[in-house]
């Protein structure tokens, strides 16, 4: 984001990155583990008949003794709450915002810290059944309890466990929340507007307390928060012991810039929007989430996904976001106030991590053998998934940053369309408009923004048929290379250390978006652009 930051510096009061939106999930994994059985046509929960047979528990009495746990889970939990003196409210809507109803009750109460309340619902969860000589897995509804507090660490929070068997538990958080609590402790002044912050006294030291919490034992705060929902824990596994495996079910990551003026965002505001609509298309957002599209870019017909890019018109101001499936990634006006005024320049949201890599040994194997290995949905890639967000709030942003330029997009090219040296060799000019840009197209599919591209990712694309034979598939991979290198001699791209993948540079970043956005602008689309300006 380094050039958005250069670019608009003399407005820039502060720039803030790290988590916002945390939610954890935690399951007993020996307890939920099983198998799909095709005459049942259900998973056989495995874990859970061995913890029966344990207990010397009867399958015909299973439904009988989970109503005994659930029950002594729900007393014990209640009777907590009321020797802390804490309200329990049932709530028999689904649709109500607990979170809201929560903070209302906390503002009118006046607390500042500790225990708020409890919410009791009702809610469709995974569970176990009885059928036949087997315990099989099923979703109904269970009954949960939502604890509310403001944690003296992490700040506003709630965590829930379903009081049923498998016991599952999940805890929100707030990254901003949770900062807050540290520049309290840090006698750090700051002003908050809703969940950000229009002014800080001291950015430097406000983001060195945030990346602190990247460094939190998570494993122990979890368990913690697990012990007080069900104290009952040890006693219930006595004879099947479980533990909690604590998983990122989800997470925003957003990096906010805090500008001088307000009237200097709300003028900036419409410029990056009427970019963020116009310069990406549905196959564009595809290929962001590492979908594949048709070569001539058409969405394939069997794709049954969500996709969309969209625009709201909120009563702060205006966001774009483009989302497909589990993922989304957003840019909008956040706040405005005389102290400052917060554009939310980038947020990613990751919901499932299969798509995105790790350096790391394999599960159980010797911790020397380190690759680039699937990511894990567990706490131990938390500071993965950090550095991963970070790195598409960059990107996001070092594009936005080319959105009022004042440089043609003339200028930007005149340079890669000369000859240069690279190595010691003439490299010939490219050719953005001609036979390059099937190059620049492929280079800059939404999928490579994360993890790059390599060789045989580009031979997918640029090629429509798999190679004839082994001769024809290296004639294809020095074809490529040769392009590659062109690519490099000009610096448009460059190598990732220690791997065989590219990423594009800043500054080709910069020239490929004004290359692809003017070869795909119609004459009425500039028409309307010149009205417009």
């Amino acid at each position: 984001m380094q050039q958005f930051i250069e670019k608009y510096g003399e407005q820039i009061v502060g720039v803030l990155s790290g988590f916002d939106r945390l939610v954890f999930r935690g399951s007993l994994r020996r307890l939920n583990y099983g198998w799909w059985d095709d005459k049942l046509g259900a998973v056989v929960a495995h874990g859970m008949e061995q913890y029966l047979w344990q207990n010397k528990i009867l399958f015909k009495d299973y439904e009988q003794h989970v109503k005994r746990v659930s029950q002594q889970v729900k007393d014990a939990s209640f009777k907590s709450l009321q020797q802390r003196e804490l309200p329990v409210i049932f709530l028999r809507d689904p649709k109500a915002d607990k979170d809201e109803l929560v903070r209302a009750m906390a503002a009118k109460q006046g607390v500042k810290s500790g225990p708020v309340c409890a919410i009791s619902a009702l809610e469709p969860s995974p569970t176990f059944e009885h059928r036949g000589t087997h315990i099989i897995r099923r979703i109904r509804p269970c009954g949960v309890l939502y604890q509310y507090q403001i944690h003296p660490e992490v700040g506003w929070m709630y965590a829930r466990i379903q009081t049923w068997f498998p016991f599952n538990i999940q805890v929100g958080l707030n990254g901003r929340e949770w900062l807050a609590r540290q520049m309290d402790k840090d006698r750090l002044a700051y002003r908050q507007q809703g969940n950000c912050f229009v002014w800080i006294e001291d950015y430097e030291r406000a983001q060195n307390l945030m990346n602190r919490q990247l460094e939190t034992g998570w494993a122990e705060l979890l368990n913690g928060l697990a012990q007080q929902l069900n104290p009952l824990h040890e006693n219930i596994f006595q004879h099947y012991p479980a533990s909690y495996y604590w998983t990122g079910y989800q997470s925003e990551w957003a990096t906010d810039i805090v500008f001088r003026e307000a009237n200097f965002l709300k003028r900036l505001m419409p410029l990056l929007v009427r970019h963020g609509m116009l310069s990406y298309s549905s196959a564009d957002v595809m290929r962001y989430f590492g979908r594949r599209v048709n070569q001539s870019g058409v969405i394939p017909a069997h794709f049954s996904g969500t996709l969309e890019t969209d625009l709201k018109r909120r009563q702060e101001g205006e966001r774009v976001k483009y989302r497909m499936n589990g993922h989304s990634a957003k840019f909008y006006d956040k706040a405005y106030s005389e102290f400052g005024s917060v554009l939310r320049g980038a947020e990613t949201t990751i919901n499932t991590v299969e798509d995105f890599r790790v350096y790391r040994p394999k599960q159980g194997g010797p911790e020397a053998d380190l690759q680039w290995r699937p990511m894990r949905r567990g706490i131990a890639d938390l500071h993965r998934r950090a550095e991963v967000s970070q790195k598409a709030n960059d990107r996001l942003l070092d594009a936005l940053a080319q959105v009022d330029d004042s440089r043609s997009v003339e200028e930007l090219t005149a340079g890669i369309q000369k000859h240069t040296h690279w190595g010691g060799r003439r490299v010939r000019g490219l050719r953005p408009w001609a036979e390059d840009k099937e190059l620049f197209d492929a280079v800059s599919h939404g999928e490579f923004l994360v993890n790059g591209f390599r060789n045989r990712d580009l031979q997918a694309l640029l090629y429509s048929t798999p190679a004839e034979s082994p001769r024809d598939g290296r004639r294809r991979s020095s074809a490529i290379s040769r392009k590659l290198r062109l690519l490099r001699a000009h610096g448009l791209i460059q190598k990732v250390p220690r791997t065989h993948r590219y990423h594009i540079s800043s500054a080709g970043r910069a020239i490929l978006l004004a290359v692809l956005t003017t070869a795909r602008t119609s004459l009425h689309q500039l028409n309307q652009m010149q009205q417009a300006a």
